[in-house]
């Protein structure tokens, strides 16, 4: 046999078992012996949630001298005959002729044994987490909403664009940035007034992880059309909460000739789209997601998929919880940002269905976000979710360079640092609009997961970065 002629567990275990020569690799679940000198492996190749079970009778080679060393963990090749089954719990099971140890497993040692594992406990172990049920289906789960999401964009004609990691701007203008040098950081250089000198740095000038790519999706949107990213993204916010990590993934489309209504419409298309794809792609997964993490979990995707997005200001929505019967921990102020708590009873309780919030405080968005013709509002919005709240912010990017130049200002940010993105005001400047949305959140939404940690293969947090 070639290596070729490996079968996934996935494709074998829907065939008629009449197959000859099968061979399949894994890892040993489980392993028993039997009345009449049988053993019995479950094994798991990754491919789905379902092992196989392997049958080895006493005249394999294996029986007697190698399978009774087969502990959990254990990752070995069978190959055998797929065979109906005898007992009840399966229709087929691969009888074993040759069995080859690929790698042994110390059962002293290794960590993932029978009884269950708590999150906190695995995420001290990244790197064999997904060896368990719950993160072998995070990791088929994040495969298929990656999938569905580049199907979504480049059915309506989006390019995929891969911006910049390093960065010399700050998208957010917030300051929490990772730093990239290659200066000395016992003895930076200095200028004369002290300050560090990054005209000797690898780049002639500070530079860090960016925490966005759409200033730079901007710019090609504004050449192609209708653009969008999808990598990682660093924020360095020294935040220990559920809903934080300093490392994610954002997915963040870009289109010219776009304002706020078409980016709320693109955004409501792409989450509906996404909860049909998990639905229909990810049945089991889903089945035990809902029987294990979130009770609620199928029904909420359902109503997502085909749900209509409520439309609401930021001043109605504040209006909304100025009525509502409960005190909030965080007082509801006209000015001040949506909370959690906020977010979560205009989904949950007042509206009981996704809510779009736009209109927001100047005060409170981002430079680059379009002034309402009011002076005290910008063209953004949020989508809110039942059950997790912001999924995903977005805006019509102001286009005027004037105001732009101003909003800057007003933000503490030097114009000079901006010239290339003011230039796109300068040279043919149009209304466009996009938005951003982070991916582990998502994977949270379609899982159940209570801690964004478990949504990220290798979480990065304050004073963690295992792996």
């Amino acid at each position: 046999m070639t290596n070729s002629d490996r079968i996934r567990i996935r494709d074998l275990l829907p065939e008629a078992p009449a197959r000859q020569a099968v061979r399949v690799a894994g890892w040993v679940r489980t392993r028993r012996a039997a009345k009449g000198d049988l053993a019995f492996i479950e094994l798991n190749d990754g491919s789905c949630f379902a092992g196989v079970q392997i049958v080895v009778p006493p005249e394999c080679p294996a029986a007697k001298t190698l399978v009774p060393r087969l502990y959990p963990g254990s990752a070995i090749e069978v190959e055998g005959a797929w065979v109906p089954s005898a007992g009840r719990e399966q229709a087929a099971e691969l009888l074993a002729e040759r069995i080859t140890l690929l790698g042994a497993c110390d059962p002293t040692a290794y960590p993932l044994q029978k009884q269950r594992i708590s999150f906190e406990r695995l995420r001290e172990l990244p790197h064999l987490r997904p060896r368990t049920n719950t993160f072998g289906a995070v990791a088929r789960l994040r495969d298929t909403l990656a999938a569905a999401t580049h199907q979504f964009f480049r059915a309506r004609g989006f390019l995929h664009l891969h911006t910049p990691i390093i960065t010399t701007s700050d998208c957010e203008g917030a300051g929490a940035l990772f730093q990239v040098t290659t200066l000395p950081l016992d003895r930076p250089p200095r200028r004369p007034d002290g300050a560090v000198d990054y005209q000797q740095d690898f780049f002639g000038r500070a530079a860090s992880l960016t925490v966005s790519g759409q200033l730079a999706a901007e710019a090609y949107a504004c050449a192609l059309g209708a653009v969008y990213t999808f990598g990682p993204t660093f924020r360095a916010e020294d935040s220990n909460t559920r809903r934080h990590l300093a490392e994610f993934w954002m997915v963040e489309p870009e289109m010219a000739f776009a304002d706020l209504a078409a980016d709320a419409a693109l955004a409501e298309a792409y989450l509906k789209h996404l909860a049909r794809a998990v639905l229909d792609e990810c049945p089991d997964e889903i089945a035990f997601f809902t029987a294990r993490i979130e009770p609620l979990l199928r029904p909420r995707l359902e109503t997502l998929a085909t749900a209509t997005f409520t439309r609401l200001t930021y001043t109605e929505g504040m209006a909304a919880l100025a009525r509502a019967p409960g005190p909030f921990t965080f007082p509801v102020t006209w000015g001040q940002d949506l909370q959690t708590e906020h977010e979560r009873y205009l989904t949950e309780e007042f509206v009981k269905g996704p809510v779009i919030v736009s209109d927001y405080p100047r005060g409170i968005k981002p430079f680059y976000m379009r002034l309402n013709d009011d002076g005290q509002t910008v063209a953004a919005m949020d989508v809110l979710l039942p059950g997790i709240g912001e999924i995903i912010g977005g805006s019509q990017r102001e286009e005027r360079l004037e105001v732009l130049t101003e909003r800057l200002c007003a933000a503490g940010l030097d114009p000079a640092d901006y010239e290339w993105y003011l230039d796109l005001r300068r040279f043919g400047t149009v209304p466009h609009a996009g938005f951003g949305l982070g991916f582990e959140r998502l994977v949270q939404v379609c899982s159940g997961l209570a801690n964004i940690r478990d949504a990220m293969p290798f979480p990065r947090t304050p004073r963690n970065a295992l792996c």
